[in-house]
């Protein structure tokens, strides 16, 4: 199969276990999310995200990608320590990460330490270069210009 773009669409910040999330969504281009497959991602979203550290603005944001089989992935990355990524990860529907069946909604944590594909790291480059911009580099620090500092919906991947 030949490597194409997809489609990167930004629904918007929401507050979800005492942090501001940011969101991100990539879909097929020929195959939307699929509306429970979004339900069931944002229900599992709090087993992913951290106590905030008390120090570092509690801001993350996630990426929701549904693959081109049966497979879902859902991606928290949050801030700790004024300067550091975390990140944990959600499958649903892909066997050979040890998901439980084929249902797009099922999510369950990922068993292996993972950062994103291809098409989800240009989502990590736009939130490292914003982090930088509102938060670390201003003498005071912007939390709502990082939240309001989305990467631009359309293609992604090249």
């Amino acid at each position: 199969m030949a490597f194409r773009d997809k489609e990167l669409t930004v629904p918007g910040t929401v507050e979800v276990a005492g942090r501001h999330v940011k969101r991100y969504h990539i879909d097929q281009p020929d195959r939307r999310l699929e509306p429970e497959v979004v339900e069931a991602a944002y229900a599992f979203l709090p087993k992913l995200l951290p106590e905030p550290d008390g120090s570092t603005p509690p801001a993350s944001w996630v990426v929701l990608h549904r693959g081109a089989d049966s497979g879902a992935y859902l991606l928290a990355y949050s801030w700790f320590w004024d300067n550091v990524v975390e990140c944990r990860i959600a499958v649903a529907g892909q066997p050979a990460l040890d998901c439980p069946d084929d249902d797009p909604a099922h999510f369950v944590p990922m068993p292996r330490p993972g950062v994103g594909c291809v098409w989800e790291l240009g989502v990590l480059e736009h939130e490292r270069t914003a982090w930088v911009r509102h938060l670390l580099a201003p003498d005071r620090p912007d939390l709502a210009g990082y939240l309001a500092d989305t990467r631009v919906e359309g293609p992604v991947g090249w």
